[in-house]
């Protein structure tokens, strides 16, 4: 028997902005001041794990009365 390992899936700046719904200069604001783990091999485009993506969203603490 044996085991697959799931691949993680990379995003574009485009994509993870569409995702998002923020504009791409967002994003690039939030890999550059490290928010969002970003990845570029050689001069390849900049992607971003989906996983990593989903993880910089924070929850906002709700309000009790």
């Amino acid at each position: 028997m044996t085991t697959t390992k799931q691949l993680p899936v990379y995003v574009s700046l485009d994509e993870a902005a569409q995702i998002m719904s923020l504009s791409t200069r967002t994003i690039r604001r939030r890999i550059s001041d490290g928010t969002i783990p970003a990845y570029q091999c050689g001069t390849r485009p900049i992607r971003i794990r989906l996983d990593e993506l989903e993880a910089a969203l924070r929850p906002i603490p709700a309000v009790r009365r």
